[in-house]
């Protein structure tokens, strides 16, 4: 028998499905909170052994030690940051998913996975607006979908530079400072530059602010530009159709990032606010931020797929199998082989629920955040900054310096009551409710704002 056939009675598997069970359909869903490492060290010791701990033990200090040393980024009132808050059949399928031991980067060895993912990511991208031929992959988070867009648009602009035969060699990408920080990361890490762009009053990348960053430093050393469609601290979803004008006006490359706002593309009551994104060259949305899927999601769509496979396929002689034929491979359109099926959760949940109950659930959220709006501006000690475009609001409490913020957020999560962490913006420290789970509530938001007074 093998080592790791010593336990015939699949006890280890029962414990982790019984938990996983137990947890899905938890109710209230703890809070929880961080310990220091001198606490697990303590209370856990040394789990990694040459003999092992067992099942048994093992599952214990998970469920007991390990896993309340964590937040539950799903709890109604973990409002800070942005929250992922799953359905319940979403987290479900997460176990499936790793249980089937699905390849899903190639057509060849995933190709009902593949399929399933290919429907949710047109769902998506019906709803930007996007073209039939659009199409992409899920990948990891917002970081990678970020670059491995860029990455496609730098390729892209410096082949037709080498048709043209024009001897430019674009370097330059052109963002707001409310861009994603992944922007400047990904910049680094293909040693771009990243060139800002002023906002107007209402904090958005305009048409002509971002031609006066291309002419002062020469649109042909371009070969982005870096939209967003819901900020992470503010929620702002930049002018896109003005963007999106001198984008086409100079033939750059326009990515919008929708990691977090992306999601309102489903929503009505705020739809309007995205126009110009269906001419966007590629776009991303993090379905574990606002569409209710588990870490780790991000939808990254092409409205010309071909350009991404030429930049990103992958050539050796053991995947000529794969890169010779005809179906549609996911690898090749991001950074990254070996890749997880981590569409089909979402795919799950959108294929269980239909897309109507993701509009129902993105618009309650909107409510919410237009409540908490409301409860701001007639507590006569709070005041918000700006007035949410999205599910995101940031607010100051007046008369509070910066150490009045932490030891406010330190003593709501003690209480295991919420988690609100400050910000900043412009030298100010402030706070900020980032609504994106189904399950808060508008009382869950007086209740918080009633601790300030």
């Amino acid at each position: 028998m093998h080592s790791f056939d010593k336990d015939p009675d699949h006890i280890a598997v029962e414990k982790v499905l019984t938990y996983a069970r137990e947890r899905l359909l938890m109710d209230p869903i703890p809070l929880d909170g961080p310990q220091s490492e001198d606490y697990l060290l303590s209370a856990a010791g040394q789990t990694i052994t040459a003999a092992g701990l067992g099942s048994t033990r093992a599952m214990e200090l998970f469920e007991h030690t390990l896993a309340p040393a964590c937040l539950s980024t799903d709890h109604p009132r973990y409002l800070s940051f942005i929250p992922c808050a799953p359905t319940r059949e979403a987290a479900a399928f997460d176990v499936v998913v790793g249980a089937s031991s699905i390849y899903g980067g190639s057509w060849m060895e995933g190709a009902g996975a593949v399929y399933a993912e290919n429907q949710a990511l047109r769902w998506i991208a019906d709803l930007a607006g996007l073209p039939e031929e659009a199409g992409g992959v899920f990948v990891p988070g917002g970081t990678v979908g970020n670059l491995s867009a860029l990455v496609t648009a730098r390729h892209t602009a410096r082949a037709k530079a080498v048709a043209e035969g024009t001897g430019a060699r674009p370097f330059r990408i052109a963002a707001t400072d409310n861009a994603h920080s992944s922007v400047v990361s990904m910049a680094a890490v293909m040693d771009a530059e990243v060139c800002g762009v002023a906002v107007d009053d209402m904090l958005r990348m305009t048409g002509p602010e971002l031609r006066r960053t291309l002419e002062e430093h020469g649109p042909e050393t371009f070969f982005a530009v870096v939209a967003t469609s819901g900020t992470t601290n503010f929620g702002v979803v930049d002018d896109l159709d003005g963007v999106a004008e001198v984008c086409e006006e100079f033939g750059i490359w326009l990515h919008v990032d929708g990691a977090y706002g992306g999601a309102g593309l489903a929503a009505p009551s705020v739809r309007h606010l995205y126009e110009g994104i269906e001419r966007a060259d590629s776009f991303i949305v993090d379905p574990h931020k606002w569409l209710f899927a588990p870490f780790d999601c991000c939808a990254l769509i092409y409205r010309d797929p071909e350009l991404a496979r030429i930049a990103h396929t992958q050539e050796a002689g053991y995947l000529d199998v794969i890169t010779r034929s005809a179906e549609w491979n996911p690898t090749d359109y991001s950074i990254g082989l070996t890749r997880r099926a981590r569409g089909l959760p979402l795919w799950y949940s959108l294929a269980v629920h239909g897309t109507d109950a993701y509009v129902e659930a993105i618009e309650d959220t909107l409510a919410v955040t237009r409540h908490a709006a409301a409860e701001i501006d007639k507590r006569p000690y709070l005041e918000a900054v700006r007035e949410p475009d999205l599910s995101v609001i940031v607010f100051r409490r007046l008369g509070w310096s910066a150490e009045d913020y932490q030891a406010w957020t330190d003593r709501l999560l003690d209480r295991e009551f919420a988690f609100v962490v400050p910000t900043t913006f412009r030298g100010e420290t402030l706070t900020r409710f980032a609504v994106v789970n189904p399950h808060t509530t508008k009382e869950d938001i007086t209740a918080i704002l009633d601790t300030m007074a």
